[in-house]
């Protein structure tokens, strides 16, 4: 493995050391994308320094060269690029890649970038001038997916949310309000939330960032226009998390985050979401559990639910009424974006407020 030049955890590098931007890009067999993706960085009209820092995971493929090819390009354009590799025959993972290029880097701000995805021209100088304004950041910025009509309701998701779901909306199973191949923070501020979790296949490193960076009073901002090419496809590292481990990780943020600070709730959704969320609460919570609320008639007609797993008895029975009957505040179990609006206008007629009266979680 490439010298790391600083030690991960020590004091982080200052505009003194003379680059203003690192673009951060973590490598793992990714020869189909990787000369779009670093031709990219050769287009930006950043007119202040910046570098590359690439950090190869035990890629069995092409990437080296194309490394060495684009390090060549970059170079004569006065962009230096370091480049650093693990050697042995078994990736390290995500997390340990993105460290280990930003331990390598020196500039003042990190732009993090996926090997597989395109930055447009204008993306590091724009988000490069929403850090300054907000030091204590994660900045984000809309993306174009690609294909474009693959994870559609998730893309319009990511384009659309306000300024205050940004912040509300973290529970949601689509996970952080701006996506991690669009961030762009301070080095001062990557630090101090804390490096990417190194656990390798299987964890989800981007969400316990961004979990930790919320708990540590960060803000989430994001660069209104299209400043990536977010690419989907079978072999992307998101696809190796469960279901299962993200759901676990939401559920404890949202106990810790809001449920904390309620004496009792709703949950919308007497169906199967609903139930898995109460099931999956810790037993102070659930007993917070106030009544499950639907529209569908045949679940409000059932009039409860019993917790039959419980050890408790009786066993715990939780009314099932019509969501207009029911008390906020509410923890939202319904699928956004789904059902032709009929949902929203639910919701809408309730004059509640995001982020105080009620919560979505799925």
């Amino acid at each position: 493995m490439a010298e790391a030049g600083r030690a991960a955890g020590s004091p982080p590098a200052g505009p003194g050391c003379g680059v203003q931007v690192s673009v951060i890009v973590p490598v793992h067999n990714s020869e189909c994308w990787l000369d779009e993706c670093l031709k990219s960085v050769w287009e930006q009209d950043f007119k202040q320094t910046m570098e590359l820092s690439v950090f190869n995971d035990a890629s069995k493929d092409s990437s080296a060269e194309i490394i060495a090819k684009w390090k060549i390009k970059l170079e004569d354009a006065g962009v230096p690029v370091i480049i650093g590799s693990n050697n042995s025959s078994q990736p390290r993972g995500v997390g340990f890649a993105k460290n280990q290029a930003v331990i390598q880097s020196s500039g003042a701000y990190l732009c993090f970038l996926d090997s597989d995805d395109v930055m447009m021209p204008q993306r590091v100088r724009l988000q490069y001038e929403a850090a300054i304004q907000h030091p204590n950041s994660i900045v984000g910025c809309q993306v174009r997916r690609e294909p474009p009509m693959s994870t559609e309701r998730y893309t319009r998701w990511i384009n659309n949310l306000t300024e205050e779901q940004l912040l509300t909306q973290v529970f949601t199973s689509h996970g952080p309000t701006v996506i991690m191949p669009t961030w762009f923070c301070s080095r001062e501020w990557f630090y101090r939330v804390g490096e990417f979790d190194e656990g390798g296949k299987g964890v989800p490193e981007d969400l316990l960032f961004f979990y930790k960076h919320i708990q540590k009073g960060g803000e989430i901002v994001r660069v209104n226009h299209c400043l990536l090419l977010y690419r989907y496809h079978p072999q992307a590292a998101t696809h190796s998390v469960l279901e299962e481990t993200i759901w676990n990780h939401r559920v404890r943020f949202l106990e810790d985050r809001v449920l904390s600070s309620w004496t009792s709730f709703t949950i919308w959704n007497a169906g199967k979401q609903g139930k898995k969320l109460y099931r999956s609460l810790s037993p102070a919570n659930r007993k917070k559990v106030t009544a499950f609320c639907d529209v569908d008639e045949k679940k409000i007609t059932r009039g409860f639910y019993t917790f039959e797993e419980s050890e408790e008895r009786p066993k715990p029975k939780i009314p099932i009424c019509h969501f207009r009957e029911a008390t906020p505040p509410f923890v939202i179990c319904v699928k956004l974006d789904l059902t032709g609006g009929a949902f929203e206008t639910n919701l809408n007629m309730l004059n509640l407020k995001e982020g105080v009266d009620y919560y979505h979680f799925n």
